[in-house]
This record gives C-alpha cells, structure tokens and sequence, in this order.
C-alpha cells in the first residue's frame, strides 16, 4: 500500500512541475548554411594543398566555429517567460524576456517562382528584431505567443 501512495506522490508531483518546465525549440539548417560550411571546408582544403598555412588555420578556425553554432544553436522558452537564444560555445547568447516582445511573424526572405525558399521567425522586441530558425515554427510562434498573454 505504501509503494502505491508513493507513486501516486510521484505522479501527482510530476505532474505540477510539468508547468515548470522549459521548452527547447532546435534550429534548423538552411541549405545557404550547408553552402558556406561546404565553400569554407574547400577553401581550408586547396589552402592545405598548397601550403598556405595561416589562411588554412583561419580556414579551419571559421570552419569550426560555424559547426559548433549550426549544431548547438536553441532557442529555449523558460518557465519564468524568458526567450533564451542560445547560439554554442564561443557565442554569446541572448535573452529576451516576453512581455518585451511586441510581435512574432513567420516570412520568407527569398522566394522563387512564388516558393519561398528560406523562412524564418521574426520577434520583435523593444526596437530590435531577431531573426529565428526553429525546426517546428509554428508551434514556437504559438508557444511564444501563449505565454506571451499569461
């Protein structure tokens, strides 16, 4: 009887710090990223090849931070109403707390025959504005938005 009230505790404790909890929104990987790292990756190559070893070692320095931004870049939304942008290690992030933001859109910065080819998230905030990439856009959009009106 005592293992059940105690699961119940754990359940019922689980289930408050659900509120609690943070959301972590990853960012997606444009095909212009992908571009560059593949242009950079070259670059520190032919560099290598024909010896130019300064411009291959700032080759391979931009190479690695921008891999390090691509993988570990998040946008997280924390329970105390902050929009934590986090962009890896040698990056300083941002914080934006939500009751500054005035306005959240989704657009598409090039388009193609009508096909929008690189979308984004625009938060508006105070008079500056971030540019975002989250895998599940609308869904970040509403999230924000939810707590946005608490």
């Amino acid at each position: 009887m005592a293992y059940i009230s105690l699961f119940a505790q754990k359940y019922v404790t689980s289930q408050q710090n659900q509120t609690k909890m943070n959301r972590i929104f990853h960012a997606r990987i444009a095909l212009g990223q992908y571009l560059f790292l593949f242009l950079v990756a070259g670059m520190t190559v032919w560099a290598l090849w024909e010896k130019h070893i300064l411009v291959a070692i700032v080759m391979a320095a931009i190479l690695i931070v921008s891999i390090e931004k691509l993988i570990h870049t998040t946008y997280t939304i924390t329970s105390d109403c902050n929009l934590v942008l986090y962009y890896g290690r040698f990056i300083k992030g941002k914080t934006i707390p939500l009751h500054e933001v005035t306005n959240v859109e989704q657009v598409y910065g090039i388009r193609l025959f009508g096909v929008g080819l690189m979308r984004c998230v625009l938060v508006h905030h105070g008079n500056k504005t971030e540019a975002l990439m989250p895998v599940k856009e609308e869904e970040f959009i509403d999230v924000i938005n939810k707590k946005r009106m608490k």
